[in-house]
């Protein structure tokens, strides 16, 4: 798998002042806390404050890559503290990553969170995490983490993947592909276009109860400006599939390994993926949980008024998880 020349975006020294200095000003009223329930509310005035060429860095993913890295945010390893062990251990640790990323995803449309993942958290921390090291989520090390859609199993899924890297003292790579870049046959799309199998929730959720069994949906679809997918093979029964199918399903697998990149992302970058043309994973590592492993800051991010998706899927229960909105 090639290591990516993937479409770079920087901010100017005077941008990356000014973000940190709003990602200050934000946490300060609150003792540092990025969690506090009252600092939500405060972020769109900040972020509506940002100068134009912080905007203009955030601007639509714009080429059939389907993601960026955005990169100059200044990140000091030793005030960081250690790589936490757990999600749930990360405290203030980072706070001003969580802040940045808050002001910078809400200029690129609305944060959203879900209740049952780190509690209901709008910024996650992804750490690699004792006993979960062969798991198909974020706190997995020692195996491939399998390329997918985020969320794919949910109608709410976020139009924007957006990664921070805060320590990544192995180069550990991000596996991205677009589907912009494979080449199918008219009749693996057609195919894979009818709505077969179902996508069901990845080990990071809580249980939830919903009425109805899994709905089926298509992983690919053609919107607007192209074609855009749907896909996690870790969680798609493929068992349940015709053998054209299961072979159409290989193909598309096939086709997103041929042009997938290695993204290494250095500390202070972000990288920014279009949910609906990008898959992404990441590459095996041996975690020493000694706080100094990779360490990544993660929100997800809502496009209002998108149309890159069948109309169809506003039906589907999302097996009762809840995406909820930072902003109405």
């Amino acid at each position: 798998m090639p290591t990516a020349a993937v479409p770079l975006r920087l901010l100017d020294p005077d941008s990356a002042a000014e973000l940190t200095s709003a990602a200050h000003a934000l946490l300060a009223p609150f003792d540092g806390d990025p969690t506090h329930p009252d600092l939500l509310a405060q972020v769109p005035a900040a972020a509506a404050a940002l100068s134009d060429p912080i905007r203009h860095a955030c601007r639509p993913v714009d080429t059939p890559d389907g993601l960026y890295v955005l990169r100059g945010l200044p990140v000091d390893d030793a005030s960081l503290g250690p790589t936490p062990g757990h999600w749930s251990a990360a405290g203030k640790a980072g706070a001003l990553y969580d802040a940045a990323l808050l002001l910078l995803s809400t200029v690129l449309g609305t944060p959203i969170a879900w209740a049952g993942q780190q509690d209901g958290r709008f910024v996650h921390n992804i750490v690699p995490s004792p006993g979960h090291e062969r798991e198909q989520t974020g706190a997995s090390s020692s195996v491939l983490l399998s390329p997918h859609t985020e969320d794919a199993f949910h109608p709410g899924r976020a139009h924007l993947l957006v990664l921070a890297c805060l320590r990544n003292h192995d180069a550990v790579a991000t596996t991205a592909a677009s589907v912009r870049r494979v080449r199918l046959t008219d009749s693996d799309v057609e195919l894979l276009s009818r709505p077969a199998l179902p996508i069901l929730p990845d080990d990071a959720y809580a249980e939830r109860e919903y009425d109805g069994g899994p709905p089926p949906v298509p992983t690919l679809w053609a919107a607007e400006d192209g074609l855009t997918l749907r896909f996690d093979p870790a969680y798609t029964p493929l068992d349940q599939a015709s053998a054209e199918h299961r072979a159409a399903y290989g193909r598309l697998a096939d086709e997103l390994a041929r042009v997938s990149v290695a993204v290494t992302l250095t500390p202070g970058d972000i990288l920014v993926v279009d949910n609906d043309l990008v898959v992404h994973g990441r590459v095996p590592f041996t975690a020493r949980y000694d706080g100094t492993d990779r360490w990544l800051k993660r929100s997800s991010v809502r496009v209002p008024g998108r149309r890159t998706r069948p109309p169809a899927e506003r039906f589907e229960h999302g097996y009762g998880q809840s995406a909820l909105a930072a902003y109405r």
